[in-house]
């Protein structure tokens, strides 16, 4: 009996880029990096004439390569800022588009993917979705807490590629996601550490939010008292604050590039400097992880590490020099969001997945 075949559509906007890929089923037909100027952007700056700016600009690639859209079987954007929802694959409604058209939960250039997804579906009579958006909140009531009551943790992370990894890993080790333990680390611009208890991530530190690890331009956690000192020492607006320690540090800050390669060839070539900070990420990485394994009990079956920067074998050996009396350790480097997509849409479509409502 033949395999059935599904061709989708995949859309990832960026704040300069548009990401296309057209599958089907595990296979690339195409994929692509519209880029934007800022002339072009700043001439279609309000949502409407963005949206028709580069909608017009999928369908003319979807036509350089031969694809229509009536083709097609589904087509899924990235996820956007929207309330705090479960993981998962969400059809596309008048709610979530409501909500991203308002910025009621913040304002990014993904919130155009469900409203781009939705332009082009809806046209040929095709479902739209989401997956695994970076508000994905699973947390239990516990990790909720701060220690101040005015102050919740919240779930702000990689969920598309931490789900993703999780579940590839799972399928390549004939396991079930939702009847295993993981943790995964997700290692790039932000650091993110999350608990995988039985399909949930029930613990994850907030990558952008000051939460966590240091990375390769984020602060990470600092201590309280000497993130105050230096606010009034300094004398800057909040915004600019917040801008300046998810923009200017971690290894940028310490380092003067933020560039892994770079990094790295210092450490091999003697730097003490460059080694020690570089040590200090793998470091603080290796201390969530095992914050992560306190939540889970010790119950783990295999902790991930994925990102950029876990293509440098120096920083994940480091790590896994300390976390592997846990369990196994296994590198699964890169952040293929367009893959991701596609793996979400085919489980909704091959029914292997429910599909969820905002």
């Amino acid at each position: 009996m033949s395999e059935t075949i599904f061709r989708v559509l995949f859309i990832n906007p960026g704040s300069t880029s548009t990401k296309l890929a057209v599958y089907e089923n595990d296979s690339p037909l195409f994929e692509t990096v519209l880029r934007h100027g800022t002339a072009a952007l700043l001439e279609h700056k309000e949502l409407d004439e963005s949206l028709a700016f580069r909608q017009q600009l999928i369908e003319e690639a979807l036509r350089e390569h031969g694809v229509q859209v009536s083709s097609l079987s589904a087509v899924i954007g990235r996820g956007g800022l929207l309330r705090p929802i479960a993981g998962g694959v969400y059809a596309v409604n008048e709610k979530m588009l409501k909500d991203l058209r308002a910025c009621t939960y913040g304002d990014h250039p993904c919130n155009l993917g469900a409203m781009l997804a939705d332009k082009i579906a809806r046209g040929a009579g095709l479902p739209a979705y989401i997956a695994d958006s970076v508000v994905t909140d699973e947390l239990s009531d516990l990790a909720r807490l701060s220690g101040h009551p005015k102050i919740s943790r919240r779930s702000v992370f990689h969920a598309l590629n931490q789900k993703a990894v999780a579940k590839r890993f799972c399928a390549e080790r004939g396991l079930c996601y939702e009847k295993i333990n993981l943790i995964i680390a997700h290692m790039g611009g932000g650091v993110s550490v999350g608990a995988h208890e039985k399909g949930r991530v029930v613990d994850v530190n907030d990558a952008l939010g000051g939460d966590g690890p240091y990375s390769a331009q984020r602060s990470g956690g600092l201590p309280a008292n000497g993130l105050l000192k230096l606010y009034y020492e300094e004398g800057v607006l909040p915004q600019q604050m917040v801008k300046k320690l998810t923009t200017e540090c971690g290894l940028l800050g310490y380092l003067d590039t933020d560039d892994g390669r770079e990094i790295n060839r210092r450490v091999q070539e003697g730097d003490e400097n460059a080694r020690l900070v570089f040590e200090g990420l793998a470091y603080q990485i290796a201390k969530e992880i095992g914050s992560c394994a306190a939540v889970l009990g010790g119950d783990i079956q295999a902790i991930l590490l994925t990102g950029g920067l876990a293509y440098d074998k120096l920083l994940t050996g480091w790590i896994g020099e300390r976390v592997n009396f846990l369990a196994e350790v296994v590198v699964i480097p890169g952040e293929d969001e367009l893959r991701a997509l596609c793996e979400a849409a085919l489980r909704a479509l091959r029914g292997q997945e429910a599909l969820l409502e905002y």
